[in-house]
């Protein structure tokens, strides 16, 4: 981790405090309401420099969606989340189950999670149920990729595609049901991009 600011430090420690106090990091408007900063996007912009210089990882579309990178390399391993219980913000903290002992860097691109697959609708894809699916996390992805996705609070793995006219569908591959095609009414967002698998199957 490159050295940081005295400031820096001071919201780092910010951090640690409110996770050890309530078990979750603070929000932006907490961290700015603190440090008596002008609004939300002046403490954004530390968390980002933080994220930088590798003392933290910020998790798109969460608003306190901040991981303190000690606590990962000192797991041991990588963080992993049920897609059948996880609740918004879905990579969080509080969601946790276990961290798996895994060099996150096996996977291309680096695995950030690992998500415990509920189901079969990406079978297809080699996906099974109570596999570990390594998820790196991006709010963008192409078009042909898998993604953990948001849809209307449910968290999805599914393929995505976009046509010629820049429609967004995403595809299930467990033999049944249609894409779902995205709408501005859908409460929608790409959380990752699957990275590989670890097959956790129990033997026959």
């Amino acid at each position: 981790m490159e050295q940081l600011t005295p400031r820096q430090e001071e919201i780092l420690d910010m951090i640690r405090d409110s996770i050890q106090k309530s078990g979750m990091p603070p929000t932006r408007v907490e961290i700015a309401r603190a440090f008596g900063f002008r609004s939300p996007n002046a403490a954004e912009g530390h968390l980002r420099a933080l994220a930088k210089k590798g003392a933290i990882q910020l998790l798109p579309g969460a608003s306190r969606g901040i991981l303190l990178v000690e606590e990962y390399e000192e797991s041991g391993g990588v963080p992993v989340i049920d897609q059948a219980s996880a609740s918004p913000p879905f990579f969080s903290e509080e969601n946790i189950d276990a961290w798996y002992d895994i060099n996150p860097y096996l996977f291309e691109p680096a695995a950030d999670w690992l998500l415990t697959v509920s189901g079969r609708d990406m079978a297809g894809a080699g996906i099974l149920d109570q596999d570990l699916l390594a998820v790196s996390v991006s709010d963008k992805a192409r078009s042909g990729q898998v993604v953990v996705a948001s849809l209307n609070g449910k968290l999805l793995v599914r393929r995505l595609k976009r046509n010629r006219k820049r429609e967004t569908f995403l595809h299930n591959e467990g033999g049944r049901g249609r894409p779902v095609k995205i709408t501005a009414k859908d409460d929608f967002e790409i959380l990752g991009i699957g990275a590989g698998i670890i097959r956790n199957q129990k033997p026959l």
